[in-house]
């Protein structure tokens, strides 16, 4: 078997700021990759953020990686991220909060399987020929978390991040330095990783999302994972990217659904298993 693409769509959450996110396919590998927002200025890689740097060389990492079980895959990922920022880095961190970090999710055709591995909330959907919808990566725990963060810092304004120096930045900077973050990174490690194997066939259908494209789902309840999968199959993507748009810009104070950031950088990969 193998993937043929169908669609891809990848969205800057504000038009002016670059995006973070990256997505990619391959004969029998997809991802998407979610690079963390930088909570300080460039610097530390050069003059480009750290949160594009890490995104960008982990998908052409992947692009060029050996087939190997999803597992061994990340693990080979997360030793080249390593070695490359050592490479890149043009100065000493200010403090681990601004590593760069970022949520990865792939899926690996294996035999008449679907092997997926992740780290951070990414999340992916399979539409099989029953009309089956099955879950891929993890449940959206980590955006709950990060709603009620936003919740206890409202009173200092939401809708942005970039650019700010004050409680909000502060904060989530230490978010950043906790032990046990669950992330893509540049230490050479995969602890928390996440696996999942599901059986596969052709003519099954795979969306990859990061969590700015999954909020449709997970956070604004605009749809269930099988009503996402129809409308999918139904308009494509660019409606519904139109629609997670009009859903943000409708509630800018974030306010409705609270967010630190009225739009987030969204990217959907919709992929079709072929004979």
């Amino acid at each position: 078997m193998r993937f043929d693409l169908i669609q891809s769509l990848s969205l800057a959450g504000e038009a002016g700021i670059p995006n973070d996110d990256r997505a990619g396919a391959r004969d029998t590998l997809g991802w998407v990759i979610d690079g963390a927002t930088d909570l300080g200025p460039p610097g530390l890689v050069g003059s480009r953020g750290g949160a594009a740097w890490l995104a960008d060389e982990a998908s052409a990492a992947l692009a060029h990686a050996a087939d190997a079980p999803a597992g061994e895959m990340l693990a080979a990922l997360a030793m080249r991220m390593a070695e490359r920022f050592a490479e890149a880095r043009a100065r000493e961190p200010v403090g681990r909060w601004e590593l760069p970090i970022a949520a990865l999710l792939l899926a690996r055709l294996a035999g008449d399987a679907l092997e997926c591995a992740w780290l951070g909330d990414c999340a992916g959907l399979l539409r099989r020929t029953t009309g089956e919808v099955v879950r891929l990566g993890r449940l959206p725990v980590e955006r709950d978390r990060e709603t009620e963060l936003a919740k206890s810092l409202a009173s200092h304004g939401l809708g942005t991040i970039k650019g700010r120096d004050d409680a909000v930045i502060e904060t989530l900077r230490g978010t950043r330095e906790r032990p046990g973050l669950v992330v893509l990174g540049v230490e050479g490690a995969t602890d928390g990783a996440e696996y999942q194997r599901a059986a596969c066939a052709p003519g099954d259908e795979l969306l990859l999302m990061t969590d700015g494209f999954a909020a449709l789902v997970d956070s604004y309840d605009a749809y269930d994972a099988a009503a996402l999968m129809a409308a999918v199959a139904r308009d494509g993507l660019a409606p519904l990217a139109l629609q997670l748009r009009a859903i943000e810009t409708g509630d800018a104070a974030c306010t409705r659904f609270v967010r630190f950031k009225t739009s987030d950088d969204a990217t959907a990969l919709w992929l079709r298993i072929g004979g």
